[in-house]
């Protein structure tokens, strides 16, 4: 029996804490399908666009079989069960990502039954990285070549320096 687990969120950008997770779950799944998030209502809110975000991901896994990438909109539960599979992958970095995640998995739960949340922890070494803060400190001109791929970087200068004339 093959066994897919989603990985929904928003992916702005994608780092590598969520690249380390990909990875992870693709040693314990039979196949990842990363799921970017479309929301007409959050898109205006995104710093790229879902064809970039999706672009980013899609280079930042080349290479690796069993992951696919693709976009989807509304309920992450009725994702799940349009690709036939009950587990949705959530990450963990601190404590102050715990309640809200709580929060969402027994929500879906309560939606969905049949489906099932499981938490991963990224490496100690991306477990503070969060897209919120890459794009603050891109903003502020730091160098991010620890927290994201050369290519995101690239985008992130490439749009607060536009931000900035």
């Amino acid at each position: 029996m093959n066994k897919t687990a989603i990985y929904p969120g928003t992916f702005d950008p994608v780092t590598y804490g969520h690249i380390d997770l990909i990875k992870r779950a693709g040693c314990i799944f039979d196949k990842v399908v990363v799921a970017v998030a479309t929301h007409p209502s959050k898109d205006k809110d995104t710093l790229f666009s879902l064809e970039e975000r999706i672009g980013f991901i899609r280079e930042a896994v080349r290479g690796i079989a069993n992951v696919e990438v693709e976009p989807f909109p509304g309920l992450v539960v009725e994702y799940v069960k349009q690709k036939r599979t009950n587990v949705i992958i959530r990450g963990l970095r601190m404590i102050s990502d715990f309640e809200y995640e709580f929060q969402m998995a027994l929500t879906n739960r309560k939606i969905a039954p049949a489906i099932e949340t499981i938490f991963m922890m990224p490496s100690e070494s991306y477990s503070y990285l969060s897209s919120k803060l890459i794009k603050e400190a891109a903003s502020l001109g730091a160098d991010l070549s620890s927290f994201v791929p050369p290519f995101v970087e690239r985008a992130l200068k490439n749009k607060f320096s536009k931000r900035r004339k």
